[in-house]
């Protein structure tokens, strides 16, 4: 029978890790161009905010057209709107300016919620002194799962771009490599 690892052993991983991720997501979306194209700047910017200000969208995630009931979807009137355009989903923001401090803390808090199921999978699996590599393959797979493979739905049910996708994982590849690092240096010995 394997001796487990306890989840409070792994604390110093959890916070590290969270803090190492943290870092290295600042500095690849601030200084690496690989997102820099993700959401293209509109030509005409300008008249579509114009035309979407006097609507007084509240903030949310809007689908347009959307269809009531299975009944509407099926209605001529309803396919002959799709077919004309634009088919927009849309997410509202609050307007005002960017305050970064409120999306850095759940990001942190996400991250540490990551680290704790990694350590919880890691730590029922292996037993303290186990070996670098093993912890890091098992706490990198962790990782990238939570990072990363979640991200296709969203290209395959809401036809986000591929692209913006691909890169996501890369970095969800990133961040389960550097958190199964911080597992593997700081699991617990002996």
């Amino acid at each position: 029978m394997i001796e487990h690892t306890s989840l409070v052993s792994l604390w110093l991983p959890i916070l590290v890790s969270a803090a190492i991720v943290f870092v290295a997501s600042s500095i690849i979306h601030m200084f690496l161009p690989w997102h820099k194209s993700d959401f293209p700047k509109l030509a005409n910017e300008s008249q579509v905010l114009d035309a979407l200000r006097p609507l007084a969208l509240a903030p949310g995630d809007y689908l347009v057209p959307r269809a009531s009931s299975m009944e509407e979807m099926k209605s001529p009137e309803f396919a002959a709107n799709r077919a004309r355009g634009p088919v927009v989903m849309m997410t509202v923001m609050r307007n005002g300016p960017v305050n970064m401090g409120p999306t850095f803390v759940q990001w942190f808090l996400y991250l540490i919620v990551v680290g704790i199921f990694t350590a919880y999978v890691a730590g029922r699996a292996l037993a303290p002194g186990t070996e670098y590599m093993d912890v890091f393959c098992l706490a990198g797979t962790t990782a990238f799962l939570a990072y990363a493979l979640a991200l296709p739905q969203i290209s395959i049910w809401y036809s986000r771009s591929w692209s913006i996708t691909l890169k996501s994982m890369l970095d969800g590849l990133i961040y389960g490599l550097l958190t199964a690092g911080t597992f593997g240096a700081f699991w617990p010995h002996a």
